[in-house]
């Protein structure tokens, strides 16, 4: 979208990109572009929340009164009302939850250790640097939930909920 942006501002129309990921954003410099910080598919923030999408619409058009370029990217001032930790949040029932769950993530974690640090010592890096836990840590993590218990985020800034989200990443990725 970016290039297409910059072809129809060279033909006079003026163009605003609403931006899911800053990095890319940054690389490709679109003439004006909104960053905000919700998930992927949901450009305007959370459905059903006609206020709040009507404040990102709103921010974007206001980046078409400003004349500070030729590549203007803004954040969003807001986060997404989602991010908001829910006291009231449960986890949903998994079947088959419980203790033996939980025991066959522990035991494929372990089984993986050495593909892991194969991966690791090929790449030099990993994906499971936004949950700040090892594999092992993870699985703890991942199986305490299992197990039917919420627990505490082992990240601070995190909820629960966003710790379990970045944890289950690393698990897919690692």
């Amino acid at each position: 979208m970016s290039a297409l942006g910059h072809y129809l501002e060279e033909e006079g129309i003026a163009t605003v990109a609403i931006s899911l990921i800053r990095p890319q954003t940054e690389n490709t410099k679109p003439p004006r572009a909104l960053w905000v910080p919700f998930e992927l598919g949901r450009p305007f923030g959370p459905p059903s929340d006609a206020a709040s999408q009507r404040r990102v619409m709103l921010a974007a058009l206001r980046l078409l009164e400003r004349a500070d370029g030729p590549v203007l990217i803004e954040d969003f001032p807001e986060d997404d009302p989602r991010a908001r930790p829910d006291p009231g949040w449960r986890p949903p029932p998994v079947p088959m939850a419980g203790p033996t769950l939980a025991r066959r993530l522990a035991d494929e974690i372990d089984a993986l250790q050495g593909a892991h640090a194969r991966w690791i010592s090929r790449r030099g890096r990993t994906t499971v640097g936004l949950s700040g836990l090892d594999m092992p840590e993870i699985g703890r993590y991942v199986s305490a939930w299992l197990s039917g218990t919420a627990p505490a985020s082992p990240r601070e800034g995190y909820s629960a909920i966003l710790a379990l989200r970045v944890a289950m990443m690393g698990l897919s990725l690692g």
